[in-house]
């Protein structure tokens, strides 16, 4: 894959990891549904919208996504699910992103990856632009949410290194989140008793699952076997700043001093790391 290409599908697939961030705020910080409803309806949505995807190209899925891909993905939707109505925006960042990092950049080194001086810099000053970012939102944690969000953390990550193997990524995603939704639907029988819902929980529960995850994360899939583990842990130090973003623009929040340094750190950051370090070795 040429590098234009790869840095636009990376950019593409951030943009909609940051939405999915936006829509998750909208539909558990409101209260509109339930995390485990959300949950479900986020994981058979994504189902349904690859499967159409899948069946449209005749392909078959035979074969593709895996029971270990469809643990990681349940275990990571279901746990940020719990932990955003616990925690406030700005420490489930730091604790996602932190768990992330630490669980990519391990396997990097395990593999044998190692960075240059520069890429080193670019590292830690995604990792600074990050903390100055989400600083002001920080609130001591609960210890509950606080495992839940870094269980979120560590599974995405597996569930991102899962993705360096495959080789048709709509497949293999579909495959998952077929895999998943028996599992969300367990979830949701057990937390019955506290189960709500609106139209608006609902409707950004289906944009979160058939747009920003399941079309997202076929993106996703497609560009991260195309990276060491290094760049790719780095690069989704971006989605912090796109959310902020998003919600300077759509959400009518402010705009910092704060955010236009950390912006700077991140995405310079990220440049650094990925100059040399896209090609997976």
């Amino acid at each position: 894959m040429s590098r234009l290409r790869l840095a636009s599908y990376t950019t593409l697939a951030m943009m909609a990891f940051a939405a999915n961030s936006l829509l998750c705020r909208l539909a558990l910080k409101s209260g509109s549904i339930d995390p485990a409803s959300f949950t479900t309806v986020r994981l058979a949505a994504g189902a349904a919208m690859l499967w159409l995807m899948v069946h449209r190209r005749h392909t078959s899925l035979r074969g593709h996504g895996s029971w270990r891909g469809a643990l990681a993905l349940f275990i990571y939707a279901s746990a940020f699910s719990f932990a955003y109505i616990t925690l406030s925006a700005g420490t489930g960042a730091l604790l996602l992103f932190g768990a992330v990092q630490a669980t990519m950049i391990m396997a990097g080194l395990l593999a044998g990856e190692r960075l240059s001086g520069l890429q080193c810099a670019g590292l830690i000053a995604s990792l600074i632009g990050g903390v100055i970012l989400v600083l002001p939102g920080v609130e001591t944690p609960t210890l509950a949410g606080s495992a839940l969000m870094l269980t979120s953390g560590i599974a995405w990550g597996i569930y991102s290194l899962l993705g360096r193997g495959v080789t048709k990524p709509g497949a293999a995603t579909a495959g998952n989140f077929l895999r998943a939704v028996p599992l969300a639907i367990m979830l949701s029988l057990l937390a019955w008793p506290c189960m709500r819902t609106d139209v608006r929980g609902l409707l950004c529960a289906v944009l979160s699952g058939a747009l920003t995850s399941g079309l997202g994360y076929v993106i996703w899939y497609r560009v991260v076997r195309e990276m060491r583990a290094l760049t790719a842990s780095t690069v989704q130090l971006s989605v912090p700043v796109l959310t902020a973003a998003g919600g300077i623009i759509m959400l009518d929040e402010a705009l910092t001093t704060n955010y236009v340094a950390a912006s700077v750190l991140v995405l310079g950051g990220i440049w650094l790391v990925s100059r040399h370090g896209n090609q997976a070795t």
